[in-house]
């Protein structure tokens, strides 16, 4: 029994696999009748070793049975002893002749023909023989193989009625097809139901391309329309539809979860009523489990109850390997996230069975070696890189271009390409995005700058008033600096990115100006030579934070091909806040000296000696964030 059997036989709905039940028993029943034949030639030669035989090779491929073994049965089979034999494979023989019988009387049972009642109480009485060694008497062949119904009954005699009666209920099947649905039995009333829900069926089919599935087959049984589709055909997972009168109840059985759960979202404006998902155990099914739900929709009207069942049918194939993307997804954006990008691409009709046969993962593998580079690292996942947001966006762009490109009938080498440049241009624009936010950041620190500059030649001037409007706008200065780093950081995973990290390094600048024009203030009474002497310490700090927009907005072009005067812009400017840091340690030791022969009390020129270390450190941070720049710059450069 398959699972798709075994699941429609627990949900008592196997009244839709009559069709195909039924050429099955019938081919069953041209298996048991050979091994009848083979029983029976076997006790005959056996009872008369001499007389010519036949090996039945014919009869047994007519039948179907592939164990080309059997071909030796009837030669050696031997007499043991009076009414006793010894016949090769009988244990086999026996036991696939009841299986057959078996099978014969699954679409009986179905159909609930009244016979099959009795059927079943005959099948049950047999004894099945154990065949110990290989031996049967000669009243269990008789048992078996008998046709006389004076001598009792036997299962030859159950085969033949249940061939008969099986003959009888093919010919009351129709063989009538609507829309592609196989039905039987229905009643003139139902055909618009069944058009409805194949037009739904037919049209998104063409979503799954080559793959197997979605077959569909119609009956009525008492006063319900009772539809079924096989969606796939690889796993336990089977859709029954009942409709009575204008309510219809889906039951749906999955081997997985979340993808039972995934088909319940997709009948958003419809006021579907899901029962409680139940999980059953089958040791025959895959990991023994299989779960199912159930859910009821009732129609206002005809024509809504058609809409419905339009709807319904049109989801179907968005179900069909719809783990494997789910998978495949996973390896780029968080569990929740490919789940909602199945659902986008099954509400827009896009689906993902074009992605998948394009490529799937593969493509976007590609496309990040593309476009990083160099700078891909074992492990980076699409989201760190991209931000989740922007990760979504890309691979929704997959899926829709997958789907475009199939279509029209492109190479796949042509889609995976333009996937790439995709790729290519979200990443430039993320990072000149980023390189912009940066630029103000660097923006901010020349104001700050300039600002304790100007704080300096108030306090040189003994305007005292202003020195304190300085460190205001200084504080002003600094909060916009921290809230576009804040900006990049709501945009961007701190530490995932590079102008990220940049940024980072580059506040503590600012905060360092910043408590430099507050230490300003501290010292109102400082010596003019003190406060001299921070002015030529602020001025290779105001210079070098210049040179650090310059480079910054050399390096969006400092790539390799590039004319040699953009890369010598970008340069240059790196090498001058190097020289301005050194120029930062002169003058840093003058203000010391200065401040070592002023004989003030320290409290009057503390203000000084801290602003002196703020302006050092903001030297120092100016050029380790040159050199981050210029390593990161260089190693584009060499890896592009």
């Amino acid at each position: 029994m398959t699972e798709k059997t075994r699941i429609l036989d627990s949900l008592n709905e196997q009244a839709l696999l009559l069709p195909s039940l039924v050429n099955r028993a019938l081919t069953a029943n041209d298996r048991v009748k050979y091994r009848f034949t083979l029983l029976q030639a076997a006790q005959a030669h056996a009872d008369r070793p001499d007389a010519v035989t036949s090996s039945l090779r014919t009869e047994r491929l007519a039948a179907g049975v592939q164990d080309s073994d059997l071909d030796r049965v009837v030669g050696d089979s031997e007499r043991l002893g009076p009414g006793c034999y010894r016949v090769p494979a009988a244990a086999g023989i026996v036991h696939q002749a009841f299986a057959d019988a078996a099978e014969m009387l699954e679409p009986l049972r179905a159909a609930e023909i009244p016979e099959s009642t009795v059927f079943t109480q005959r099948l049950q009485a047999f004894t099945v023989p154990e065949c110990a060694g290989d031996e049967l008497s000669a009243d269990q062949i008789h048992g078996i193989t008998s046709g006389d119904r004076e001598t009792g009954d036997s299962l030859h005699l159950l085969v033949m009625d249940m061939h008969r009666a099986l003959n009888a209920l093919q010919g009351s099947l129709a063989s009538e097809s609507i829309g592609g649905c196989r039905t039987y039995g229905i009643r003139d009333t139902d055909r618009a139901l069944i058009a409805a829900f194949m037009d739904g069926i037919n049209r998104t089919a063409p979503l799954k391309f080559d793959h197997p599935g979605l077959s569909a087959t119609a009956t009525r049984v008492g006063d319900k329309l009772v539809l079924q589709n096989d969606i796939g055909t690889t796993d336990a997972h089977v859709l029954v539809i009942h409709v009575t009168g204008r309510t219809v109840t889906v039951t749906y059985t999955d081997v997985h979860l979340p993808r039972l759960l995934f088909f319940q979202s997709l009948f958003d404006g419809y006021a579907v009523e899901w029962q409680d998902t139940r999980s059953r155990k089958d040791a025959g099914m895959e990991d023994g489990v299989y779960h199912l739900c159930v859910g009821r929709y009732s129609a206002r009207s005809n024509l809504k109850l058609r809409d419905y069942m339009g709807h319904l049918g049109s989801r179907l194939v968005f179900l069909i390997d719809w783990n494997r993307a789910r998978k495949r997804l996973r390896l780029f954006v968080p569990r929740r996230a490919a789940i909602d990008l199945l659902k986008w691409a099954a509400d827009g009709n896009i689906g993902h069975m074009a992605w998948l046969k394009a490529g799937g993962e593969q493509l976007i593998f590609d496309a990040m070696s593309f476009a990083y580079g160099g700078q891909l690292r074992p492990g980076d996942r699409l989201d760190d890189l991209l931000t989740a947001n922007r990760a979504v966006q890309f691979l929704r762009f997959n899926l829709k271009q997958a789907l475009e490109g199939l279509t029209q009938g492109r190479p796949a080498s042509l889609i995976a390409d333009e996937i790439r440049t995709e790729l290519a241009s979200q990443v430039r624009s993320t990072e000149d995005a980023m390189l912009d936010t940066a630029l103000e950041h660097a923006g901010l620190i020349v104001e700050l700058a300039d600002t304790v500059r100007t704080a300096l030649e108030a306090a040189q001037a003994g305007r005292q008033q202003e020195v304190a409007a300085m460190a205001q706008r200084a504080k002003d200065w600094e909060t916009a600096a921290d809230r576009e780093l804040n900006n990049a950081r709501s945009t961007l995973l701190e530490g995932d990115n590079f102008m990220m990290q940049l940024m980072s390094a580059a506040d503590d600048i600012a905060d360092d100006l910043e408590e430099a024009v507050f230490h300003i203030t501290l010292s109102p009474e400082a010596p003019d030579s003190s406060i001299a002497a921070l002015c030529k310490l602020v001025d290779p700090v105001a210079n070098a934070s210049r040179e650090l927009v310059k480079a910054l907005s050399a390096s969006r072009h400092a790539r390799r091909g590039v004319p040699r005067e953009d890369m010598e812009d970008f340069l240059q400017a790196v090498h001058a806040i190097r020289t301005m840091e050194h120029a930062s340690d002169l003058a840093e030791r003058e203000v010391k000296r200065t401040l070592a022969s002023d004989p003030r009390p320290f409290a009057e020129v503390f203000g000084v000696v801290e602003a002196a270390r703020n302006l050092e450190e903001a030297a120092d941070g100016l050029m380790h964030v040159a050199l981050l720049l210029r390593d990161h710059v260089m190693g584009k450069v060499i890896h592009a």
